[in-house]
């Protein structure tokens, strides 16, 4: 009977120290080391990727967001502020739902098949939006102008970039609210432009919030 409780007693102190341990190196040491290391050689990366403007955080070069107007009393829908460069619809629910465009909690894709008739009505009004707020005196947008991602979500509906492509388009607008000329602006989406990765993954791309970033500073320059 002794025998038995000591036993008992050894094999509890044993687990005790075993969970004690643990707990120090696999809840303690080994997570303020990994922090360590990644603040230490991923220091960007490992808090989250922010852009900052003016000293301040304005979002992460990983997560969409949209450019609007302020909402004014009793407006249900945000006007994209069209002095800034514009992102891809986010979840294929439109071009002005400010309730539901790039919300983190809604990332996914939309699951619509092609012929999906809500999916063709947003489409449509999403192109005839791209093709109404980028059309200047000097400039004329065309239906067959309007790249896929100017009115398609992504399968996340929280793509960062846009196309090349896309940005084009809105050199004029952009250019005309700002009253900047359009070398100008052409030249700061040239230098935005990322390449595929390593020369032949993905798309030639352009970051829309460090596009924004650099327009400010151009912007405040002129």
């Amino acid at each position: 009977m002794n025998n038995s409780v000591a036993n008992t007693g050894r094999l509890l102190w044993a687990g005790l120290r075993a969970l004690l341990v643990l707990t120090v190196v696999c809840g303690v040491i080994y997570p303020l080391a990994v922090t360590g290391v990644a603040q230490a050689v991923f220091h960007n990366k490992a808090n989250g990727s922010e852009i900052k403007s003016e000293g301040n955080v304005v979002g992460s070069s990983l997560i969409g967001q949209r450019y609007d107007l302020p909402l004014k009393k009793g407006q249900e829908t945000a006007e994209p502020d069209l002095k800034w460069f514009q992102p891809r619809p986010s979840n294929g629910l439109g071009t002005n739902s400010v309730n539901t465009q790039y919300k983190l909690i809604l990332s996914g894709a939309t699951n619509l098949s092609g012929d999906n008739k809500d999916l063709i009505d947003q489409v449509e009004a999403a192109q005839k939006a791209v093709i109404k707020d980028n059309s200047t005196a000097t400039y004329k947008v065309r239906k067959a102008d309007v790249p896929a991602d100017a009115v398609t979500s992504s399968g996340s509906g929280l793509d960062p970039d846009i196309s090349p492509d896309y940005a084009d388009l809105q050199v004029h607008r952009i250019a005309e609210r700002n009253h900047l000329s359009v070398a100008q602006v052409q030249k700061l989406v040239d230098e935005h432009t990322d390449s595929r990765i390593l020369g032949f993954m993905g798309e030639p791309r352009v970051n829309v919030l460090e596009l924004n970033v650099a327009l400010k500073e151009l912007v405040a320059k002129s």
